[in-house]
C-alpha cells in the first residue's frame, strides 16, 4: 500500500475541525463519529493546518517557537501529517 501524500498547504478536511473541549481541557480534533484528543504539540500543528502555510512554514514557525532543532521538528510534523492524511483529516 502507498505512503499518504502529505498536501503541500495542509488543511482539515470538511466535516472536520479543531475544537478546545472545556470539559476535557484540551483541544480535540472533531471527525466523523470520532473525537480525537490533540495532545501538546500536535494541536500546535494541527492549529497551523489552515491550507495557506506551507507544511515548511508550519515545521519553521514551531522550531521558532519550540527553540528546537528543524530537522526533529520536521520528522514530528512529517509524521503526524502523514498519519492524518492517511485518514483522510487532512486535504489540499
Amino acid at each position: 500500500m502507498d505512503e499518504p501524500v502529505v498536501p503541500e498547504r495542509p488543511k482539515l478536511a470538511p466535516g472536520v475541525r479543531l475544537h478546545f473541549d472545556k470539559t476535557r481541557n484540551a483541544w480535540v480534533l472533531l471527525c466523523p463519529e470520532k473525537i480525537i484528543e490533540a495532545e501538546g504539540p500536535a494541536s500546535e500543528i494541527l492549529r497551523r493546518c489552515n491550507g495557506i502555510r506551507t507544511v515548511a512554514d508550519i515545521i519553521d514557525e514551531l522550531a521558532t517557537i519550540f527553540s528546537a532543532d528543524r530537522a526533529v521538528i520536521a520528522h514530528d510534523v512529517t509524521d503526524m501529517l502523514t498519519e492524518l492524511a492517511g485518514k483522510r483529516l487532512l486535504v489540499a
